[in-house]
């Protein structure tokens, strides 16, 4: 007989998150020059991190580098475009509104870009299985989806 592999359930971990500020380890704080970021908790199979958004910040398109998740929206709003490649190799945009108390998991070969495009601040708690080690940037160009730049965790984040 063999053993299942276990799945994370990283959205009902935001969920649970989510549901209760009070104990997170740091209160929300906002930066008018950039999103505000930190780690709420790290597990050997994920980690949670709480982001916050001012009216106009958001992320270029990225991927989590391998690493499956789910994002959910605490308060406020924001906007998600997500890259899907389509049959003639070429990509398309799809975008998602996700208000407060709506969000998705995701696979780890995610690529998207989120943005603030209401006027008010937004609250959200993302989680990343296994915890993120490197994220990709992209472009969309007339070549199609092209690396822009690799970070790596404990160097640009």
């Amino acid at each position: 007989m063999t053993q299942a592999a276990v799945v994370t359930d990283h959205l009902a971990i935001a969920r649970r998150y989510a549901a209760d500020p009070l104990a997170w380890p740091v209160a929300p704080r906002f930066s008018a020059t950039d999103r505000w970021y930190a780690r709420l908790g790290e597990y050997p199979d994920h980690e949670v991190w709480l982001l916050t958004w001012l009216p106009g910040q958001g992320t270029d398109l990225h991927d989590h580098g391998g690493s499956a998740g789910a994002l959910h929206v605490v308060s406020g709003s924001l906007v998600e475009d997500v890259v899907t490649p389509v049959a003639d190799g070429g990509y398309r945009m799809n975008v998602r509104h996700l208000d407060a108390g709506l969000g998705h998991s995701f696979g780890p070969r995610y690529v998207h870009r989120i943005v603030n495009r209401s006027r008010r601040p937004a609250v959200s708690v993302h989680v990343y299985g296994p915890a993120l080690t490197t994220m990709t940037r992209y472009r969309l160009s007339a070549m199609g989806l092209e690396i822009a730049e690799v970070e790596h965790a404990g160097v640009e984040w």
